[in-house]
């Protein structure tokens, strides 16, 4: 009797060591593999793909999100999105031009200011054509923004023109027409534009054969940096 009872008792704790050694085991696995599905350093998950550039619009006129307007190439703009925002037009905008000192007047920067109490966006590039021409309006430069122009109240974008290149045939003017577009790249091509003296800063333009005009851009260094700087003048 004693025999079997000192068997048993055996028996018991050897169920009970094994027992113990499995739940040790089952309770290491489970912390490891939690600790492999934690957050990153940051305290957040990671992400799961890179930022596209902040802001800018695609061609057919959705927003990719980074952060540009709109007149030079590769320009970042600051905006508030243009979702949702009106396309500007004559009654939102007050039109100012200037140009740029020593530059022997062969650029031409158009400023708009938005004196409403909402926000509106310059979509694409502006409209132009020069003294009494009715045909096609300017032709755009590559410079395609970063981000749509949503310009809020007292808001500026701006635009530059390309005017004309030492040496070419010129002609003399001291209006142009402007027009803008809505969402849908080219649209509003027929109607009615604005007709604008320039100021008496500019006073008159020499215009050649082949102007060019940039995209709307809040970033006015942006249009800078195209017009001088990108061999594109």
């Amino acid at each position: 009797m004693r025999t079997a009872s000192k068997s048993w008792k055996t028996y018991t704790l050897g169920v009970a060591a094994i027992a113990a050694l499995l739940s040790s085991a089952a309770c290491d696995s489970g912390g490891g593999a939690a600790r492999g599905k934690g957050p990153t350093a940051s305290g957040a998950p990671a992400p799961t793909g890179a930022a596209s550039p902040s802001g800018f619009p695609s061609p057919s006129g959705t927003t990719v999100r980074p952060g540009g307007n709109g007149a030079t190439a590769g320009p970042s703009q600051s905006t508030g999105g243009g979702d949702g925002a009106a396309a500007c037009n004559d009654n939102d905008l007050s039109i100012d031009t200037s140009g740029w000192r020593q530059d022997s007047g062969r650029h031409l920067l158009i400023t708009a200011t938005n004196f409403t109490d909402k926000a509106c966006t310059l979509y694409h590039h502006p409209y132009v054509r020069f003294g009494t021409d009715s045909g096609d309006p300017v032709a755009p430069t590559d410079s395609r923004p970063r981000a749509i122009a949503t310009i809020g109240p007292k808001e500026k974008a701006y635009a530059g023109v390309f005017v004309f290149r030492a040496g070419q045939q010129t002609r003399t003017v001291t209006s142009f027409s402007l027009g803008y577009q809505d969402r849908a790249p080219d649209s509003n091509r027929e109607a009615a534009p604005l007709d604008i003296r320039v100021s008496e800063e500019v006073g008159t333009l020499t215009v050649g054969p082949d102007p060019r005009v940039t995209y709307w851009n809040t970033d006015l260094r942006a249009v800078e940096d195209f017009l001088f700087r990108s061999g594109n003048s």
